[in-house]
């Protein structure tokens, strides 16, 4: 019964919902791979990889949530990924040459998680969805 819960409320967000869900998706896990391949390969801190690549580790925390569409793990989620575009931010302006276009990337990354994640937690409020019923 669960599962036949899920899929009809599935059917029931409109498809803004699961466009920004997948937008969300796609970003976030675009982002984990960016972080590891800045800091393993392309422009590590130190030759050989730092150990500044756990800072992929909290972007793995909500991974399964997102996929999944739950709209809490949206909500906190757009919170923690103000961390990476504050990174970014920085990074992008006080590094220079691969990490300048790292963290550029990262920069455009973290905003369109941001920006998913608040579409989607807004078109599938409680409220939305009431008014989307009536």
């Amino acid at each position: 019964m669960t599962s036949h819960r899920r899929a009809a409320s599935a059917d029931f967000f409109p498809r803004g919902a699961r466009l920004a869900n997948l937008a969300a998706s796609v970003s976030l896990i675009a982002l984990i791979a960016l972080c590891l391949a800045w800091e393993l390969r392309i422009a590590p801190l130190k030759p050989g990889g730092s150990w500044l690549v756990l800072k992929t580790l909290p972007l793995l925390a909500p991974l399964f949530g997102i996929l999944h569409g739950r709209r809490y793990t949206h909500q906190w989620a757009s919170l923690l990924i103000l961390a990476y575009l504050g990174e970014g931010l920085v990074r992008a302006t006080t590094d220079s040459g691969p990490m300048r276009v790292m963290a550029g990337i990262e920069v455009l990354l973290a905003t369109a998680f941001f920006a998913a994640t608040v579409v989607y937690a807004r078109i599938t409020r409680p409220s939305a969805r009431a008014t989307a019923a009536d």
